[in-house]
């Protein structure tokens, strides 16, 4: 049974299951959903719990069988959670999950709760996956995009007895909190909570919310701001010149290896330029998405952008790269950037503006 994470609170109103599995990228959110089952598990006896952590190719299952199939000797009711950081149980684990997930069937006694990162389509399909999601409830917690970021905030802000001012103040207020805090959810999280600390609602008692101004919120939110190549991407498809720019500042502070940044942005051109042939050969453009595995976002931005973009464009783009290709290793190029990642602003701001144009709007020139 899979469940949206908006879908748990209703659910854990009807009552528990004893099985539950949890999947995602977001430190945050898990723990929140994971303490929420928890405390309706605390509130209906299960007072005890015991913490399973699988780490390395020998992790003892046996250990964890036992756990769930033994009463302790204080409690008739227990949790067992296991953790699998790495997201694959190995050849043991594969077995020993089939053998909980089957046996929670009518277990009153043990709930059991997976902890898992985000799987992708292969590991959701694994026999023990499939059990996991057959005998209980699997919750997959996605991310908070970055359009969706400062509503997210928001609503964070209003728990906490916080909002910002009304109009367009308060909607630079959130986009300012949002820059600041992108890709780490966890880091938006404690900002919020230290807000509510330094501007606490005057209001409280009669439950008015306080109002934070930008002056505020711009003195106290640290940037804790974490960018990662596969955003840059979706960034420069969606062609936000700003954040594109910003996301490469951070991406460079961070340390992350510039070929790696240059890889990201070079296969996004030549994914656009086969499917921009595969187009003109007669392919339905579904269909040369498909062969190009391109999916998710990422495919609604390729559908966006795709009509924008000719032919000459993604060679000049392609040529590009390849000059940038050579100033990233250590070459020269003219009329280019001697540094590095100088030369990887200029490569994904060229795209990003291509990627802008609108579809009544002359093309821009292109410089190799």
């Amino acid at each position: 049974m899979q469940l949206a994470a908006s879908q748990l609170s209703p659910h854990l109103q009807q009552g528990l299951r004893a099985l539950y599995t949890l999947h995602g990228d977001e430190p945050l959110l898990i723990q929140e959903a994971a303490d929420a089952i928890r405390a309706s598990a605390r509130v209906q006896g299960y007072t005890e719990r015991t913490v399973h952590t699988v780490a390395g190719a020998h992790f003892d299952w046996s250990e964890v069988l036992a756990a769930g199939g033994s009463l302790s000797l204080f409690s008739d009711k227990q949790i067992v959670e296991i953790r699998i950081p790495s997201g694959k149980p190995g050849k043991e684990g594969s077995p020993a999950l089939q053998q909980l997930a089957a046996s929670a069937q009518g277990n009153d006694s043990t709930l059991t709760l997976v902890l898992l990162p985000r799987l992708d389509k292969m590991t959701r399909g694994g026999a023990w996956f499939a059990a996991l999601d057959s005998f209980g409830v699997t919750l997959q917690v996605e991310p908070v995009e970055r359009n969706a970021l400062p509503q997210w905030i928001a609503q964070r802000l209003q728990q906490q007895g916080l909002r910002v001012a009304a109009g367009e103040e308060g909607q630079r207020t959130l986009q300012f909190f949002a820059d600041r805090v992108e890709g780490n959810l966890l880091a938006a999280h404690q900002e919020i909570q230290k807000l509510a600390l330094l501007y606490p609602p005057a209001g409280q008692a009669s439950g008015e919310a306080g109002v934070l101004s930008f002056d505020q919120v711009e003195s106290a939110v640290l940037n804790v701001a974490r960018y990662d190549v596969f955003r840059l991407s979706e960034a420069v498809l969606a062609g936000q010149a700003a954040r594109v720019q910003r996301m490469l500042d951070g991406l460079q502070a961070e340390g992350e290896a510039a070929v790696l940044v240059h890889y990201t942005l070079t296969e996004d051109i030549r994914a656009l330029k086969r499917v921009k042939d595969a187009i003109a050969s007669g392919r339905p453009l579904p269909m040369a998405l498909r062969e190009q595995r391109i999916w998710g976002v990422k495919e609604r931005l390729f559908e966006r952008v795709l009509p924008r973009l000719t032919g000459t464009m993604l060679d000049n783009l392609l040529h590009s790269a390849h000059l940038a290709d050579g100033i990233v290793k250590g070459l020269k190029v003219p009329d280019w950037p001697t540094d590095g990642w100088q030369a990887l602003h200029r490569l994904a701001l060229t795209l990003c503006q291509q990627c802008a144009v609108q579809p009544n709007a002359p093309p821009r020139k292109m410089t190799a």
